[in-house]
């Protein structure tokens, strides 16, 4: 058999194979989206760009006035977060348990050494929490980098789309959920 022969004769098998892995991961309940799309952060309803980049292997937030401190002998971080893209005024002050500190490689510059913080946030109505490392986003186009060590458990990443949950009732529906599972919270105590 001659070597056109054999590519013939494995192309459909190898597109079949695929396809089949494909909608394999999609059958475990992978989200498919695009390479950008709107996330919602928890519990602050705050509608932010994200970029959906498997390049990068951690996610990063932009986050301004990062401050490191102690409590109850742990590690903490106080930040402020954007109420939208990069807004200057209206910003929210979080306070979380800093989780570990990241070395970021620069281009010519010794490392940037980041704090990694854990948050809850919400892309068409699927909720999740992921590790981000703080730093100043402003220089960048998107103010919110989910990489890949989020995405490889969560979401498949359609590299030709983007906002595939762009629409305004999607982000409202995010918030609109949250809200009743915190009615349902209360309701238990």
């Amino acid at each position: 058999m001659n070597r056109f022969a054999i590519i013939l004769f494995a192309l459909p098998w190898v597109l079949f194979t695929a396809a089949t892995s494909v909608r394999a991961e999609h059958d475990q309940g992978l989200l498919v989206a695009g390479w950008l799309e709107a996330a919602v952060l928890s519990p602050w309803k705050i509608r932010l760009p994200a970029k959906l980049d498997t390049g990068a292997k951690t996610s990063s937030i932009h986050a301004t006035g990062i401050e490191r401190f102690k409590r109850d002998g742990r590690n903490w971080v106080r930040f402020k977060l954007p109420q939208g893209k990069f807004k200057k005024t209206g910003d929210i002050i979080v306070e979380a348990p800093m989780l570990r500190e990241v070395a970021i490689k620069r281009h010519n510059l010794d490392p940037a050494i980041r704090p990694v913080v854990e948050l809850d946030f919400c892309i068409d109505s699927h909720f999740y929490r992921a590790e981000f490392t703080l730093a100043d986003r402003s220089k960048f186009n998107y103010p919110v980098l989910l990489g890949r060590r989020f995405l490889k458990n969560n979401i498949l990443v359609d590299a030709g789309k983007t906002f595939i949950y762009h629409d305004k009732k999607e982000g409202r529906q995010c918030v609109d959920i949250e809200v009743k599972k915190q009615i349902k919270e209360d309701s238990r105590h």
